[in-house]
Order: C-alpha cells, then structure tokens, then sequence
C-alpha cells in the first residue's frame, strides 16, 4: 500500500454548505451535497488507485512466488486481485446510502461502515484499522533501515571486489530513521502537505521499475528461467518451514492486494453523472489489470531470476551489486518514500490520541497550554503541547524498538496481510452490500457472499499462523541488538 492511501484516508472532510443550493445556472459549480463540483473520470479515479496501491508490498511478491513455485504462485496472486476486484465492486455500491443516485454520500471507508452498519461494527473497523497502520509504521521502519543496510553494503561490497562480507547490525540504522520520524512527527498534519503523496508515488514506480529491469537484466545473463512448479524445496527448507512458508507468502500477497480502504475516498473525486458507482467500477477495473500484471512481472522476473533463494526484499537481498549505483538508487528511494509514508500512516493514530485525549481532559494543561519556540528561517513560532510531544515521541520510540526486536521484513508484512485482508478487503464490504441492497438471509446471492467471507477469513487465518511461526522460528536464532547481516 502506497502513502496516498493513508493520506485520503485521513484527510478531514471538508465544510459541507448548509444551505439550499438553488437551481440557477450560477451554482453549477457545486455538487448536491454543497461541495465544489467534482471533476474526476476513469482515467484520474484509475490513476490514483494505481498510485496508492504500488508500495513496498511489491518488493516481497518473488519471494512469495518462490514459496509457491510457478502454478501455485500467480494462481494465487490471480485468486486475490479477482476477490479484491469483486469485493471493490460491492464497495462502489457502498458511496451513497440508499439510493445509488441521489442518497446521502459516504466521504471515507468509516463514514460508510459507519452510516450503513452502525456503531458496534464501526467500533471494530476502527480498532482493526488503527491496528494495522501501527503494524505498518513498524513494518515500515525495518524495510528502510534494511535499504539503508543494502546502500551501505552495496558501496563496501563494490569497494572490497567481494572480498568483504560487509555484515553490520540494522540498530543504528533503525535508530536513524526512528530519531528522523521524531522530527517530522512535530510537523503538525504532515499528511496534508500537498506534495507529499506526488513525491511518494514517483518513488513507488521508481524503485519497483528498477527491481524490474533488474531482474529481467538477471533472467538474460543466467540464459534460463529458474525455479519449480512446487516451490522451495524440500531440503533447502524442513518441511515445517515449507508449510509456514507458504501460508506466510498468502500473507505476503494478501498486504500487496489490501487497499480497499481508499476507494471510497478516491470514488468521493468522480463527477456524475454517470451515477460514480458505474465510473468507479470502471476504474477499478482497469487500475486493478494493470497492477496485477505489474505485480505478476516483478513477482515472477524476480522468482526467474533466483529461483528457491529468491529474497524477502527484491532490492536488498541478493547479489544486485553491480551497477551499484542503480541499486543505491533504488534503495534512496525506497528510503524516501517510507520516510514519508511512515508519517501519513501514523497522523490519523496521532490525531486520534490527542483528540479523545483532549474530550477526556478538556481543562488539562499539558493539552491545553500552548508551547511556543521560534525556529529559525519560520517566520511565526512553532506551537505545540507537552502531551502532542510526549505522545508522538513515545510511538515513535515504542515502534523502533519493536522493530529492533523482530526485524524480519517478510514475517511483519504477512501479519499485516492477514490481519487487513479479510475485514476490511472482504467482511466489511461484503456486510454493507448485503445491508444496503437488503440480500435476503438464505438466498442463493447471500450464501454466496457469506461463503466467499468465510473462505477468505480461513486463508487469512493462515496467512496469519503462518506468518507468526515464521517470527517464532527467527527468534530462536536472532539475539535482539547483537545480530548482524
């Protein structure tokens, strides 16, 4: 998932006119809700899912294929962008409450969760969310301290012909980005700086290109495409390992697939009419094919090119040292855009804490009293508050160090795949369709609908187990902060 889905995720709406717009050729420029007309199409509404979803997920798909070898592997690949095709089709339906054309509009994934299943459900989504963008910041601070370790290596590798192993511990590194998170964590709504998600995409499609290239470039030399119809064998892995492995990799697939969240939020961009549900099916469509086939060449160069010892992380784990300088590239942009990223996904948790916190203790001076510091070159002072600087200080701390603890790329990103996939890829979408097209209980469409839930809550589960055995089983071996790589 790319950072643009958290930020429209997390954006606050904006003021809706309380007044009767009338019906004069002046006011042609608003929406029914008092909003200034909306101007989005397919292409722009393809556009943006394409740009929110290719993120660092895309780095872990060989790896994954390799786990499930050339049948399994894009078979299930295929199997997750058709259920996450279908169920963004049941959410498009989702935008407006009631009647497809004129009813109320949803402006986020929770306003629809919200207004069509009510507070219990919302309750849930929320936590499970929250949840989930945590696990995200931490997941996210190992992938840029292991690209951080990869520029390093790559540039004494080069240095040494070879000759050096170039290990070193991914602490310093993680301490780097943790104390850099800090800072920009005072920034108040980072998220919301426009330039952001323009620069988050442009690194997305440059280093997932450069792993691309590179393992097309990998697949000439060797002359051969490597690689099973099983996967890893037996021997090279125990067959233990082999079966946590291949529930692990559903995971792996699972988070590059889980962005059904944006949706709502980008079909909130497209103009009527047509009704945006139709337009919104459209774009999901296509930005969906597209993606699936950009996943499928990057998973399936980088499984051809390594075979069983494809890596966790296409751009660090293996012998692409020459030319270095494409990989210290790719890996500064990998380092960039998880710099930012890290923030627009943990603003909406910031924003959470300090707004129950303030409702909590309203007359509380470490809410209440404004702190003010003059920054040079700004011309007004910077303002803030004890609890916004505690706060965002210990979560950026408290994430580092669990970073430190279980630094493993691949197991961090399964959990996050299973823990988002089914609720709020499948469940909750599913749920609200049946709610708002009123599906009568037992009837063949329900039983359907209920039968792909559960089905995709069974392959989440051991994505799930899979992906903590995989965490149980590196910490017998790994020591917290003496393991080097």
């Amino acid at each position: 998932m790319g950072a643009t889905a958290a930020a429209n995720n997390h954006h606050q709406h904006h003021q809706v006119f309380d007044m009767a717009v009338p019906q004069q050729p002046a006011f042609k420029c608003f929406d029914d809700d008092g909003r200034l007309k909306r101007t989005g199409t397919v292409w722009t509404a393809s556009a943006h899912i394409i740009t929110a979803v290719i993120g660092s997920g895309v780095l872990s798909l060989a790896w994954a294929i390799a786990q499930l070898g050339w049948v399994a592997g894009p078979a299930v690949m295929l199997l997750f962008s058709l259920v996450t095709l279908y169920s963004s089709t049941l959410l498009s339906d989702c935008y407006r409450t009631g009647d497809a054309v004129s009813g109320k509009r949803n402006y986020t994934y929770m306003d629809a969760v919200r207004s069509i299943l009510g507070g219990f459900k919302f309750k849930i989504c929320g936590l499970i969310q929250y949840l989930n963008l945590f696990g995200v910041a931490i997941g996210y601070t190992i992938a840029a301290s292991i690209s951080m370790m990869a520029i390093k290596r790559s540039n004494c590798f080069h240095k040494s012909g070879g000759k050096d192993p170039c290990h070193m511990s991914s602490n310093p590194y993680m301490i780097i980005f943790g104390v850099t998170e800090i800072l920009l964590s005072q920034v108040p709504d980072f998220d919301q700086i426009w330039w952001i998600s323009i620069v988050a995409a442009v690194m997305s499609f440059t280093y997932s290109a450069i792993g691309l290239s590179l393992g097309i470039v990998q697949v000439a030399a060797n002359g051969v495409f490597k690689g099973s119809l099983t996967g890893i064998s037996i021997g090279a892995v125990t067959q233990t390992q082999k079966i946590w492995r291949t529930f692990q990799a559903l995971g792996d697939i699972a988070f590059a697939y889980s962005y059904s969240v944006v949706l709502i939020e980008i079909q909130d961009t497209v103009r009527s009419p047509p009704s945006e549900s139709k337009t919104m099916k459209k774009a999901t469509k296509l930005s969906i094919a597209i993606t699936t086939i950009f996943y499928m060449l990057c998973g399936s160069m980088g499984y051809a090119a390594f075979g069983d010892a494809a890596p966790g992380n296409l751009l660090t784990g293996f012998g692409f040292y020459n030319p270095f300088w494409l990989l210290d590239i790719a890996n500064a942009a990998i380092v960039v855009h998880l710099i930012g990223a890290y923030q627009v996904f943990s603003q909406p948790i910031f924003a959470f804490a300090e707004k129950s916190a303030s409702e909590r203790f309203p007359d509380n001076d470490l809410l209440t009293k404004e702190l003010e510091f003059k920054i040079p070159g700004l011309r007004s002072p910077y303002k803030t508050n004890v609890f916004r600087v505690v706060f965002r200080c210990s979560f950026v701390v408290l994430t580092t160090v669990i970073s430190m603890l279980m630094p493993f790329f691949n197991d961090v990103v399964g959990i996050l795949g299973a823990l988002g996939f089914w609720p709020l890829t499948v469940y909750f979408p599913v749920e609200m369709y049946i709610k708002q097209r009123k599906v009568e209980k037992w009837s063949l469409r329900w039983v359907c609908l209920q039968m792909l839930s559960v089905s995709c809550l069974v392959i989440s589960v051991f994505a799930g187990v899979g992906s903590i055995a995989g965490v149980m089983l590196d910490l017998k071996v790994y020591k917290p902060f003496q393991t080097t790589y």
